[in-house]
């Protein structure tokens, strides 16, 4: 249970709190989600250089480590650690782990994870479970899915709802899918667009290259790239700065909603291999 007091309804004080933690716990659970897809993505990059060979498919993905400071609305808010481990020749776990700090350890007392599951299987990524846990006793925001490749369906439970769908092949979960296309790239291919299970339904984002910037890091001062990613017609952005000299990892990370940023993530240490 939390030690947060729960009122009821007729709070309007605790009735915004709880919204506040809602939105919160969320916006962490889909940046994560984003920067642990590009990071996934920048793991494959280096491979990407040679385009179509075996050796850039047998080294898709590699391993890593990275956490991040996290500010939410410019308060520091916790940490956020991303880890990729590669459990035998062909199996993977990505796994998102983020932890409250200061008054936000209040709201969310429990570390917030996301962990996939997934094959590798001829150059071809296939999720095979995935786990979205949001910390607290309340399960309104976790998310468990199995992919059953056999029959091609996925099932689980997601907010409380039951998922029972079809898919075909291509279509991933919240981390798995930029390992997807990671390989694609590796593979000479360089897909715009990517289908995943968000939550009880099939969703559709897009990646977008916006330019260059120099920052100053832990790490020293770094080149980057700027990615945005996006759902069509959502008005919510993810934006993400990834470091070459670093293998292509992401160093900062930005959600915005309307125009107006509501969650940063900046580089706190970086572990490759």
């Amino acid at each position: 249970m939390s030690p947060c007091p729960r009122s009821d309804n007729s709070n309007p004080a605790a009735s915004r709190a709880r919204g506040t933690e809602r939105g919160a716990r969320t916006r962490v659970f889909t940046v994560a989600a984003a920067i642990a897809a590009l990071a996934l993505h920048a793991a494959g990059a280096t491979a990407a250089e040679t385009p179509g060979s075996s050796v850039a498919a047998a080294s898709c993905p590699q391993p890593f480590k990275i956490t991040f400071d996290v500010e939410w609305h410019g308060l520091g808010a916790g940490t956020s650690t991303l880890q990729l481990t590669r459990d035998s020749a062909t199996d993977y776990t990505y796994r998102s782990s983020n932890v409250a700090r200061g008054l936000f350890r209040l709201a969310i007392p429990d570390t917030i994870t996301q962990t996939s599951h997934f094959s590798v299987v001829d150059g071809k990524v296939l999720p095979l479970t995935y786990v979205g846990d949001d910390g607290s006793s309340d399960t309104e925001r976790d998310v468990s899915l199995n992919f059953d490749w056999a029959t091609n369906r996925v099932t689980g439970i997601a907010e409380n709802k039951p998922v029972n769908l079809p898919i075909t092949p291509g279509v991933q979960d919240s981390l798995s899918v930029q390992a997807a296309l990671m390989c694609a790239l590796a593979a000479g291919h360089s897909p715009k667009s990517f289908q995943l299970i968000d939550t009880d339904e099939v969703k559709e984002y897009q990646y977008t290259p916006e330019g260059s910037a120099t920052l100053e890091t832990p790490a020293g001062k770094l080149d980057t790239l700027i990615y945005t990613s996006q759902r069509k017609g959502a008005n919510r952005l993810t934006r993400l700065w990834i470091a070459p000299s670093l293998g292509y990892l992401p160093v900062r990370a930005e959600q915005l909603r309307k125009g107006k940023r509501e969650l940063q993530l900046k580089l706190q240490s970086v572990e490759r291999g």
